[in-house]
């Protein structure tokens, strides 16, 4: 085992996702921070199961996306059962094509992806310390002092900043002494990754609602394998040594078919709780993912946020241990990040008291109301697409940030949103690209659109070579009858002009009508916080 060092710039606790994921976008920003986890190794089990179209996008920009989707199966649509009869069916192939270039939801294990992770981490020469446990933490306005401890050996680590990916009992959160509110949802949950004989394999995502409970299939990528999820019968909550054939008969029951299961994989017990701490940040440290927010499984909302917050918070950190950023844009982690948990412990709180309330009234919207609502739901293109900018995470927006700024009319698209997925036939290059792969690179991303002289190109390339260092790229795309989509998405009209500066996070952070360079300059040095 290599030793651990005297000193690091971030360490960060915990090896699941949030943390994995975290470690990789600071090695991509150029910062080797430290990995420690209590556990022996990485987990065996599935856990997690679905991978949204925006953490898709972050795997794209890391080079990781095609291992990503080789290794799972999309999920072809729903089919709503109530009492037994199937109530509605949606597709959702597709759904989001005008959004994304992953309008999908991927079945793939969270097991699968801290291992792409790793292995991310592995080429990097970024090893997790496994076995290794905070034991206390003290912090000043300098550095966070550390004590960890690996087997029978205590260990002292100064660090510039400390990360708590730690989970749900995350040490670093009591640590710092914040509070976790919420509450557990009343009844048990069981969870068994099973093969099933009798099922026929496919793509769909079976729910199953009843008044004596409910229960999901879900479809792994493996060849008849199977999540399913359902309610603890109220009689079993006190049995010992459970397993799934004491759960059969109650799963028959809300089914109404016999459910032959040829290999249990796992199977597990546990209570659901819905959960946010009263800030996620403390002096020099930060929480993310589980450590942060916990909630309902309900969308496959919980890894992917968790994804989002470490994709938030790397690049302003990475920037700031590099000296390249003022301090101060670490506090717009906790202000983009918090509401974005808060609205989500919210609506999948009230969509999961509905799907696991046994009362005669959820009764009536689960088998009248729910699968009716879904049919208009999915009727509609609009709603059809809002649904999957929810689920897929592509609609999280930072307009009110204190590190955007909106100088333009437009109004479909605000500094704060995401960046739109559009292709792009590249002009210098004669070849067709894409706007996200405009913006892969690590930094900041000027982008110009419109009638522009070369020789202003040439200044605005020499400010940011001067001024900039490797801290923006810069791409210009002219008007052109392959490329009016892309003016149409930003509302730039013939004989206009538009300046986008994209975060590194592909969120936009500045948008104007006009093609200014103290503009910029102002924006990069006086609201991000660029240094010198």
């Amino acid at each position: 085992m290599i030793a651990l060092p005297q000193h690091t710039g971030v360490l960060i606790v915990g090896a699941g996702p949030s943390g994995l994921m975290m470690a990789a976008q600071l090695l991509r920003y150029g910062v080797q921070p430290v990995i420690i986890d209590l556990k022996k190794g990485p987990t065996n089990q599935s856990k997690a199961l679905a991978v949204q179209a925006r953490s898709l996008e972050i795997y794209r920009q890391m080079g990781l996306v095609d291992k990503v989707l080789e290794g799972g199966k999309q999920a072809g649509g729903l089919a709503l059962y109530t009492e037994g009869e199937q109530a509605a069916t949606i597709s959702l192939k597709d759904v989001g094509k005008t959004d994304t270039l992953y309008p999908f939801i991927h079945l793939y294990q969270q097991s699968k992806n801290e291992r792409a992770l790793l292995d991310y981490l592995t080429t990097a020469c970024c090893p997790v310390y496994w076995e290794t446990t905070l034991i206390s933490l003290k912090q000043n306005k300098d550095n966070a002092e550390v004590i960890l401890q690996s087997g029978n050996t205590n260990h002292t680590l100064l660090c510039n900043y400390v990360i708590g990916a730690d989970g749900a009992h995350s040490a670093v959160r009591k640590q710092l002494d914040i509070p976790f509110t919420g509450d557990t949802y009343q009844h048990q949950f069981y969870l068994a990754d099973v093969e099933i004989t009798n099922k026929t394999p496919g793509d769909i995502v079976s729910l199953f609602l009843a008044k004596s409970g409910f229960a999901g299939f879900f479809p792994m990528p493996e060849e008849h394998s199977y999540r399913i999820v359902g309610s603890l019968p109220d009689k079993l909550a006190n049995k010992a040594d459970l397993n799934i054939n004491d759960i059969l008969p109650a799963l028959k029951g809300i089914t109404t078919a016999d459910v032959e299961i040829a290999e249990t994989r796992w199977f597990t017990l546990y209570k659901l709780h819905h959960r946010m701490a009263g800030r996620f940040s403390d002096g020099r440290c930060f929480l993310i993912g589980d450590a942060a927010h916990i909630h309902s499984p309900v969308g496959g909302q919980g890894m992917n946020t968790g994804l989002q917050d470490a994709y938030n918070l790397a690049w302003k950190l990475a920037a700031v241990v590099k000296g390249q950023i003022k301090q101060s844009i670490l506090s717009s982690y906790a202000d983009e990040r918090m509401p974005v948990a808060k609205e989500l412990l919210n609506t999948t709180d009230r969509i999961f008291n509905i799907i696991t309330s046994r009362g005669w009234f959820s009764g009536l919207l689960k088998r009248y109301v729910i699968p009716n609502v879904l049919k208009l739901l999915w009727k509609n293109h609009q709603l059809r697409e809002y649904f999957f900018r929810r689920v897929s995470q592509t609609g999280i927006s930072y307009r009110d940030s204190k590190i955007n700024l909106q100088l333009s009319r437009d109004t479909k698209i605000k500094a704060g949103d995401r960046l739109p997925y559009l292709e792009i036939f590249d002009e210098k290059k004669k070849a067709k690209t894409d706007i996200h792969t405009w913006c892969s690179k690590p930094g900041f991303t000027l982008i110009t659109l419109g009638e522009i002289k070369e020789a202003y190109l040439f200044t605005l390339a020499k400010w940011i070579t001067q001024d900039y260092r490797g801290g923006l790229n810069f791409f210009h795309l002219p008007p052109s009858n392959t490329n009016w989509h892309v003016f149409d998405a930003f509302e730039v009209k013939p004989g206009m002009r538009r300046a986008l500066i994209i975060r590194p996070d592909l969120h936009i952070g500045y948008m104007n009508d006009v093609v200014d360079i103290e503009m910029m300059n102002n924006y990069l040095k006086n609201v991000v916080g660029f240094a010198g």
